[in-house]
C-alpha cells in the first residue's frame, strides 16, 4: 500500500460480510481496506488513530445502530465519504433517504442472494470511485429559496430545525404554519429569535429578500410571483383543495413555478395531506423535497403523505433536516 491508496473502513457486524466487502475493495487498484470492524465504538477508535477516506457502513449494528452513529462518524472524519450498505437501503427507501439526510453520499442495498453478489460488487466499486472523485457537499450551489410547511406539532419542530441552520446561511425562507390570524404577530416575533433573522408577515407585493423569512398570515395563502429583478409575495384567499387557510400547497406550487430546481421545500409535522400536491409540483420541476420522519413527528399526516407518495428526496428529524440544509449549501 502506498500513500496514494484510498483508505477504506468497513463497519458491519457480520464477519462474512466484512470479508466479502474487503475482497471487493482490495481488488480495486489504488484502494485498500485498512480496518474492518463490527460496530460504531470500534470504528470511532480506528478514526482516532487512522486517516480514512471511505467508510462503508451497515445500519443493523449491535449497540449503536448505523443511523444513530452516522453523524458521529461524519463529525470525527469530515474528510471521509460515508456509503451505507444495508438490506433496507433500496433506492428511494425511507432508510436510504434518512441516511442521505445524515450525510451519507450513497446507499447500496446488500445482495439478497449469492447470485447477486457480482452486480453488488460492480455497484459498490463504482460508488466508491464516485464518492472519492466527487466534490463534497460544501461545493454545491445554494438553493434560491427554502419553503417550509407545517401544522400540528410544527411549531415544536421548527425550533431544532432552525437552530441547526447557521446564521450566515441567508437563503430566503417562506413559512406556512397552520395558525389562527390572531397569533401571527406574536409567532413572527418568536420565529425571528429562533431563525436569527428578521421575519415579515406576508403582504401583497412584499419582496422576497436574502437573510429574511416571510410568514403566511393566518387568513391568506402565500404565493410567490416573479418580478423583473427577483420575486415577491401575493396573498391569495381562494379556497384550497386541502381546506386549509393558509394552505401549504399554494405556496409550494408557486415556488415550483418561480424557482424550479433551485427550490427546497420542507414538510414538517401536521395533520392531513396539505403540502403533498405542492411537493409533487416542486419535484416535477427538479426541486428538492424534505420531510420529517415519523418518530419525531407529533402527527405524521403531512410528512407521511409526502413520503408515501414517493416525493421525499430527504427524510429526517428536524435537527437532521436543519443539518442537511447547512451541509447542502455554500454560505453566501
Amino acid at each position: 500500500m502506498t500513500h496514494h491508496d484510498v483508505r477504506v473502513m468497513v463497519i458491519d457486524d457480520s464477519v462474512v460480510t466484512r470479508v466479502i466487502v474487503a475482497r471487493i475493495i482490495d481488488a480495486m487498484a489504488g484502494h485498500a481496506v485498512v480496518a474492518a470492524v463490527g460496530g460504531i465504538g470500534a470504528a470511532l477508535a480506528v478514526l482516532a488513530r487512522e486517516r480514512i477516506d471511505v467508510i462503508l457502513l451497515d445500519l443493523n449494528l449491535p449497540g449503536i445502530d448505523g443511523l444513530s452513529g452516522l453523524p458521529t462518524l461524519a463529525a470525527l472524519a469530515p474528510q471521509a465519504a460515508i456509503l451505507v450498505l444495508s438490506a433496507t437501503c433500496d433506492d428511494g427507501s425511507a432508510a436510504a433517504l434518512h441516511a442521505r439526510s445524515l450525510g451519507a453520499v450513497a446507499t447500496i442495498a446488500k445482495p439478497a442472494s449469492s447470485a447477486m453478489v457480482g452486480r453488488f460488487a460492480e455497484r459498490l466499486q463504482t460508488a466508491v470511485v464516485d464518492a472519492v472523485q466527487s466534490p463534497g457537499p460544501a461545493a454545491r450551489d445554494a438553493w434560491d429559496v427554502i419553503a417550509i410547511g407545517a401544522s400540528t406539532g410544527g411549531i415544536h419542530a421548527l425550533a431544532p430545525l432552525l437552530a441547526a441552520i447557521p446564521a450566515e446561511c441567508d437563503v430566503p425562507m417562506l413559512l406556512t404554519q397552520h395558525l389562527p390570524a390572531s397569533f401571527t404577530g406574536y409567532f413572527a416575533g418568536q420565529l425571528a429569535r429562533l431563525a436569527r433573522r428578521p421575519v415579515d408577515v406576508g403582504a401583497d407585493s412584499l419582496r422576497i429578500r436574502r437573510g429574511r423569512m416571510v410568514l403566511a398570515p393566518g387568513d391568506a395563502h402565500l404565493r410567490v410571483v416573479a418580478t423583473t429583478d427577483g420575486a415577491a409575495i401575493r396573498l391569495d384567499r381562494t379556497p384550497a383543495a386541502s381546506g386549509c387557510l393558509p394552505s401549504v400547497d399554494p405556496m409550494f406550487e408557486s415556488v415550483a413555478r418561480v424557482y424550479g430546481a433551485r427550490a427546497l421545500v420542507v414538510v414538517l409535522s401536521g395533520m392531513g395531506r396539505d403540502g403533498c400536491r405542492g411537493a409533487a409540483q416542486v419535484k416535477a420541476h427538479g426541486g428538492a423535497v424534505a420531510a420529517q420522519e415519523r418518530q419525531s413527528s407529533v402527527v405524521w399526516g403531512m410528512p407521511g403523505a409526502v413520503v408515501e407518495a414517493g416525493l421525499a428526496t430527504t427524510i429526517g428529524t428536524p435537527e437532521q433536516l436543519g443539518a442537511f440544509i447547512a451541509r447542502g449549501r455554500r454560505p453566501a
